[in-house]
């Protein structure tokens, strides 16, 4: 039977028709799988976190109509994988996921989670997108892949066919120009290391 596209998965989830959890479940269960372990590097926390995600995806469509449904269910994995990596970090440990959050708070200033803090979040998302926005397409996808979805540095130099070291190089150069534009943003302060 051919797999459905996107747009009429997304039609069955606002038909309210529960065959779209099993049809995005045939199209993205690895994927997001991938996902999930890749920050989880556990395989049934990783399967826990992709069960969830059918529910959420089911709870939010409709009235959220993704325009890339891969990367709205990846979104939703994510989250959740990180949820349950805080909830379980004290008994388990994952060093990939750890070295990589770590890394990124080299060019972050140091949060609470204060009510300001919070609030403010949103709106260095939206600061940080923009400075995505603006890499180029490699060195975008490189810092994703690290950041976003958790993958090891072998994996990343494996699917674009360079060396271990040049992606570390590519995402130290990557952490150091969003160091430099959170601080003309104003997010981080002037006095604080460059990377």
């Amino acid at each position: 039977m051919k797999q459905k596209t996107d747009q009429e998965i997304i039609a069955l989830f606002f038909e309210r028709d529960e065959s779209a959890i099993l049809e995005t479940e045939k199209k993205y269960k690895g994927y997001c799988l991938s996902v999930a372990h890749n920050i989880l590097g556990d395989a049934g926390d990783a399967e826990e976190c992709v069960s969830e995600t059918w529910w959420k995806a089911w709870k939010a469509i409709p009235p959220a109509r993704p325009k890339v449904l891969k990367l709205f269910l990846a979104k939703i994995t994510r989250n959740l994988a990180f949820d349950l990596y805080r909830k379980n970090r004290a008994e388990k440990r994952n060093a990939g996921v750890t070295l990589s959050l770590e890394e990124l708070q080299e060019c972050t200033a140091d949060t609470a989670d204060t009510p300001e803090r919070i609030m403010e979040a949103e709106e260095m998302r939206e600061s940080i997108n923009r400075f995505l926005r603006a890499l180029p397409e490699r060195e975008c996808d490189v810092f994703l892949r690290r950041y976003f979805f958790g993958e090891n540095i072998r994996t990343i130099a494996g699917e674009y066919v360079l060396k271990e070291a040049n992606v570390r190089k590519i995402l130290s150069r990557t952490r150091g120009k969003l160091a430099d534009f959170l601080r003309k943003e104003e997010w981080v302060d002037e006095k604080r290391d460059a990377v």
